[in-house]
């Protein structure tokens, strides 16, 4: 059976692809907003969360503290998307404690290896 993901952008043509990159080896749940996100995480209890820095509404931010205050969500892996690249953007991210940093544009055909590795685990194909 193959891990849940739940991929949280607002842009469609970047959920569109990855979506595409990740349906091999994860069942795939999508949102476009940081609330959407919030109410699928705790309905699907997904194993993994990849999260757009940038979104109208919430940021990636606002949205990782309040999957924190959930029970359901509190140690689910979180990754972050983003084109803000700078090493001093990465750290601050890793210092808010997710699981790694998706740096846009991303590769399409090594997005699921690279999740897999930033959660410490090999994707099931």
């Amino acid at each position: 059976m193959k891990r849940k993901l739940l991929l949280v952008d607002d842009d469609d043509n970047i959920r569109f692809v990855a979506e595409l990159s990740l349906e091999q080896d994860w069942q795939v749940s999508s949102a476009s907003s940081g609330r959407h996100a919030l109410e699928i995480a705790v309905a699907e209890n997904p194993d993994v969360i990849l999260l757009d820095m940038m979104m109208p509404g919430m940021t990636g931010a606002e949205v990782f503290e309040q999957l924190r205050q959930i029970d359901a969500t509190k140690k689910t892996p979180v990754i972050f998307m983003t084109a803000k690249v700078q090493k001093e953007e990465v750290a601050q991210y890793m210092a808010l404690g997710v699981n790694g940093v998706v740096l846009k544009p991303f590769e399409p055909l090594r997005l699921s290896e690279e999740i897999g590795q930033m959660i410490g685990t090999s994707v099931c194909a």
